[in-house]
């Protein structure tokens, strides 16, 4: 297995906006649209990927993150799974402990051992959700509260075992519309105040409920399906998005937030972006 970085000695994540420290990737070297499993992926079958091409988006990914001072932990990527590249489904940090998930699609089911055994390589605290199937894009944090997608890839019972897990925090179960694959894809917290939002994907109710607690920041259907709303915080104002979606980058400029942009066209093909290709280990 290779590293970018020096060991993380622990586990810590609180919210999606702390500075982030150490963070969780594996590259592109396998990655395929063998079996279709979201919409994104449906527009792209014929064209499928240039893994050449997704390897060196993937690369300025790493050197960016690590120019902006975080540390990359690399998990070693299987040619059978050609989904890896997509490490925040697998598991999703919560205080010390990274909880792992299970895969709701049978080309992805195995990698959940994988991240267990580098955890257990670098000593890092985990625990398995058991057989409840949920995955790390419909898990959202902030603070003592956690927002949970109801998706075809994470189940009710599954929402109902975090709670038990975690007596502390506030387990905010969300339902929007399963042809987003995953709550990050239609919402992101960026801030203790702010947050983008698809809002076609989700009921009234919900939209006015987070509007209590979040500027709502709305991306429009184009740049949704070209992963607008997967962007990456990564502490002080500073966020990865791809400079393809220039309304998404134009409000979070005037709203002073920093923006880092990243070609990352190649890697979206697939369905996720910056979000889904990072397991945060380390927010502080």
């Amino acid at each position: 297995m290779t590293s970018y970085a020096k060991e993380a000695p622990f586990a810590w994540c609180r919210s999606e906006y702390d500075t982030l420290q150490s963070v969780l990737l594996c590259a592109p070297h396998y990655m395929e649209i063998k079996e279709v499993i979201n919409d994104v992926q449906k527009r792209y079958q014929k064209e499928n990927i240039d893994t050449e091409k997704a390897m060196q988006q993937h690369e300025q990914f790493v050197k960016a993150l690590q120019e902006n001072g975080v540390a990359v932990e690399m998990l070693e990527s299987a040619e059978h799974f050609p989904e890896q590249v997509f490490t925040r489904d697998i598991g999703f940090t919560v205080d010390d402990t990274v909880f792992i998930g299970g895969m709701a699609s049978a080309i992805r089911q195995g990698e959940e051992a994988e991240l267990e055994k580098w955890l257990e390589s670098r000593h890092i605290r985990f625990k398995p959700l058991g057989s409840n199937r949920v995955e790390g894009g419909d898990v959202i944090i902030d603070q003592d509260t956690l927002y949970v997608g109801i998706s075809s890839r994470t189940s009710k019972t599954a929402i109902q075992e975090l709670q038990e897990k975690l007596p502390r925090f506030n387990v905010v179960p969300i339902s929007f519309n399963e042809k987003y694959l995953h709550l990050d894809c239609v919402f992101n917290i960026l801030s203790p105040t702010e947050a983008l939002i698809f809002p076609e994907a989700l009921d009234a109710e919900t939209i006015k409920m987070l509007a209590k607690r979040y500027t709502l920041m709305k991306v429009s259907a184009e740049e949704q399906f070209a992963l607008g709303t997967n962007v990456l915080s990564i502490g002080n104002r500073r966020v990865f998005s791809q400079p393809q979606n220039k309304k998404v980058n134009h409000m979070l400029k005037k709203r002073g937030f920093h923006v880092i942009e990243v070609d990352f066209s190649e890697i979206i093909k697939s369905g996720g972006a910056f979000r889904c290709c990072t397991m945060p280990l380390v927010r502080k």
